[in-house]
């Protein structure tokens, strides 16, 4: 693994032959550290990005645009990175892979022939995700995760960690996210998106993207006096529709029952001990909220340390990442162990109102 200093922390690009659908494939994926791993290594939190979003989850781009999730993770922040070793990925086939910043491998990146992968690029999956993050915790020299963490699709990510291995992330925060893609992602709009990418292209797949993460509301509060295309068009620059697609396939096979049954996953995460943490936002257009209550419900009846929280947010959907404060209390107590394991649902309206958020 490559490293390298700056001002903002290590950057590192992780290197590896892997198997893809079956596939061996020379990877490269690159990240971003913030903090420093104790002497014992055990205080290491994976941030996971979201669909459009990139390993810089903190500080700030080489332009100065903060991270996605600047306000949560920092000196004294709910992810204090005076306390804890912070770790960022960027996922396979990351949609900002013309950002010059941004190493990744998928369709648009160059193929061993130097010819770009294109349609050859194999059909991975959250396996193989989840294989290429144990392969990044091998080579941090890390038994395990503090905690696993991230908003939709990284809040997929965290998820799957807690399916696959409890025992390596013991904490799991994943917000606005659901234990199954649902009928609006598999039946609207990864179809919707399938249609609209021919003809509409690029800036048509960020405008579809762009409505459902952020609803009417969201939409009319950002550009009631800004310009929607040049918002698309200044996007366009660094994103891919390849790329696009490629994670919107992806995203629509998530089910943790492909993994286990939920009655061996409960059973599963209580002999663990895992302390999880799930945070929707009601108006959500991808992920409605009550999918995720439910799972929570269920989960706390079979005896899972499940706490789950619901906020409203004009932002929709991208209030994950655009209006962090009503969680950032709940998700510093997850990182150090006084998160109310047993909080009951009907009580969750101020939940996120915890001391030192």
């Amino acid at each position: 693994m490559r490293q390298g200093e700056d001002r903002e922390g290590a950057a590192f690009t992780l290197e590896v032959d892997a198997a893809l659908g079956g596939v061996r494939v020379p990877v490269r994926l690159g990240g971003r550290t913030w903090g420093q791993p104790t002497e014992a290594r055990d205080n290491a939190v994976l941030v996971c990005h979201y669909y459009t979003g990139t390993a810089q989850a903190a500080g700030e781009a080489a332009d100065g645009t903060p991270g996605w999730w600047a306000p949560l993770i920092g000196p004294g922040r709910a992810v204090d990175t005076d306390r804890y070793f912070v770790v960022a990925l960027n996922t396979l086939s990351n949609v900002q892979v013309h950002d010059p910043a941004v190493v990744t491998t998928g369709p648009d990146t160059p193929h061993p022939d130097g010819q770009p992968w294109g349609s050859r690029f194999p059909a991975w999956d959250f396996a193989d995700l989840h294989a290429l993050q144990l392969e990044l915790l091998r080579q941090l020299r890390l038994e395990r995760w503090h905690a696993v963490i991230g908003p939709s699709f990284g809040g997929m990510q965290a998820l799957q960690w807690a399916a696959r291995t409890p025992d390596l992330a013991p904490r799991v925060a994943a917000v606005a996210t659901s234990p199954c893609a649902g009928p609006v992602l598999r039946g609207a709009f990864g179809p919707l998106l399938r249609d609209v990418a021919p003809t509409g292209g690029l800036e048509g797949a960020l405008r579809l993207i762009s409505f459902f993460g952020m609803g009417s509301d969201g939409l009319e509060e950002t550009f009631r006096e800004a310009d929607f295309g040049e918002y698309l068009r200044s996007r366009s620059g660094t994103a891919s529709l390849a790329h696009i697609l490629d994670i919107a396939r992806v995203v629509q096979t998530h089910d943790l029952h492909d993994v286990a049954p939920r009655p061996e996953l409960f059973a599963r995460w209580r002999d663990a001990g895992l302390r999880l943490l799930t945070v929707n936002l009601r108006g959500d257009q991808f992920f409605p909220a009550h999918e995720m209550r439910a799972f929570a419900e269920a989960g706390r009846a079979a005896g899972v340390a499940h706490t789950h929280f619901e906020y409203d947010s004009a932002w929709g959907h991208l209030g994950c990442v655009q209006e962090t404060a009503p969680f950032a209390g709940l998700l510093r107590c997850l990182l150090d162990d006084t998160l109310p394991a047993a909080l009951p649902l009907p009580d969750l309206a101020g939940a996120g109102e915890v001391p030192h958020a």
